[in-house]
């Protein structure tokens, strides 16, 4: 039986936002506590993480309140790790067959190497966009032809992909982010209508139209971040 799964997230956060994906996924009954990242708890990391980061999970224990997180369960960290966890506990989100959970285990090294650092070149430290047409070009390659990252069901590549695209789609479609403006939208109009990108958008439509997606995604809450990082772009000095 599984025992007392309490997750410790954070809505703005696209690591954490994978394993809310493979969660809900797996319909594995969990107690979500968000944390403010810019307001982090002080009993946080002295009781679940001491990085102080999200995503966690604690495992196991009394039933306590999630600000008192017992010793008594396991305290689990990094989103790769916890997708692994997931999918260990309830023997879902993996193939069977050892080929397809090593090429599951390959598009997720493709994912760290090159989606997740674009999105924080380009979003978050405003490096040119091009580079998200690179890493988004690179990820599509790897994509099944139908279906999934791998297949024709939804594994922990897909949790460990989705949340970037989410939010670079977010980000791109209404110009926000430490790039240069102007960019992101036009970035964005090559994403939804140049050929070379059909299976990209075929792949994220179909992502998108996941109850799993669906009740993990607060799209207006990411505009609102990204809005927020945005406006100290266009306030920042210029000399």
């Amino acid at each position: 039986m599984t025992q007392r799964l309490t997750l410790y997230t954070a809505k703005v956060s696209p690591y954490a936002h994978r394993v809310e994906l493979a969660l809900e996924e797996t319909k594995l009954e969990y107690t979500r506590f968000e944390i403010d990242l810019r307001n982090k708890p002080e009993w946080y990391a002295p009781l679940v993480n001491p990085a102080c980061q999200v995503p966690a999970i604690a495992y196991g224990g009394p039933v306590v309140d999630p600000s008192q997180s017992s010793p008594e369960s396991e305290k689990i960290t990094e989103s790769l790790v916890l997708l692994e966890f997931v999918a260990d506990l309830t023997g879902k989100l993996l193939p069977k067959d050892p080929v397809q959970r090593a090429k599951v285990r390959f598009f997720i090294d493709a994912v760290s190497n090159t989606v997740g650092p674009a999105f924080v070149a380009s979003v978050i430290r405003g490096e040119p966009v091009a580079k998200i047409h690179e890493a988004i070009e690179k990820i599509q390659a790897l994509l099944s032809a139908e279906g999934y990252a791998v297949g024709s069901d939804f594994t922990i590549a897909d949790a460990a992909l989705v949340p970037f695209l989410a939010r670079l789609e977010v980000a791109l479609k209404n110009d926000l982010g430490a790039f240069e403006e102007g960019t992101g939208l036009k970035a964005f109009e090559a994403l939804s209508s140049e050929p070379k990108f059909a299976r990209y958008r075929k792949y994220i439509a179909d992502v998108k139209a996941r109850d799993s997606y669906k009740k993990t995604f607060d799209e207006e809450f990411i505009h609102a971040s990204l809005s927020k990082l945005s406006t100290s772009r266009k306030l920042a000095p210029t000399s």
